[in-house]
């Protein structure tokens, strides 16, 4: 799952929503050189990682993509999936995505004192590219692909990704909704939390 979904399954914690969102970046036992929300919201974040990579669906989803991406597949559904979350947030919240994203920006930058430089520098970019924002349309993941291939390893194939999409839509989608009751269910019975629209 890409920052929506890793951010929405944290529940109403702001520390476990910062957690979950830098994940990425925190590796094996630093973890724990943080409070302890944070510390939980990283280890949802692997737990939710490894549960995505290791599931099924998402490999058939993966399979659409695999000649063009190779081992990058995963990251490309999870940002179509980011997608299909965004385009459909009424069916998960009822806070306003607009109202959601401003809440989690004022908490990482609140936050940010926590991270490493390499953070504090990815932030402001994050924001002010309007990142979770652009998840709601297949445009708006074209300018995420764009903007990854050219910050990140991620391949410079953004075209090829947004006819795939095009092209399997109804299959994405219903993969989409077929994975993530089941992921949220995971986050629920692993965490103990109740992720519940808010």
């Amino acid at each position: 799952m890409n920052f929506l979904a890793h951010i929405y399954l944290s529940g109403n914690n702001d520390l476990v929503k910062i957690g979950n969102f830098v994940g990425d970046w925190i590796k094996g036992n630093d973890y724990k050189k943080y409070p302890a929300d944070i510390q939980k919201g990283i280890l949802m974040h692997r737990s939710i990682d490894f549960y995505t990579d290791s599931h099924p669906t998402i490999k058939q989803s993966k399979s659409r993509l695999n000649d063009k991406y190779h081992k990058y597949s995963g990251i490309i559904i999870d940002i179509f999936y980011d997608h299909f979350l965004a385009s459909n947030w009424k069916l998960y919240s009822t806070v306003l995505l607009s109202d959601f994203v401003n809440n989690v920006h004022e908490g990482l930058l609140v936050n940010m004192h926590y991270f490493s430089e390499e953070i504090q520098e990815f932030i402001p970019r994050f924001m002010n590219y309007g990142w979770i924002e652009s998840y709601d349309t297949p445009q708006g993941i074209e300018k995420v692909l764009q903007g990854m291939s050219k910050h990140t390893s991620l391949p410079d194939k953004t075209d090829e990704a947004i006819e795939i999409l095009k092209q399997h839509y109804d299959n994405f989608r219903n993969e989409f909704f077929e994975y993530f009751p089941q992921l949220i269910h995971h986050v629920e019975e692993r965490f103990q939390v109740t992720i519940k629209k808010y």
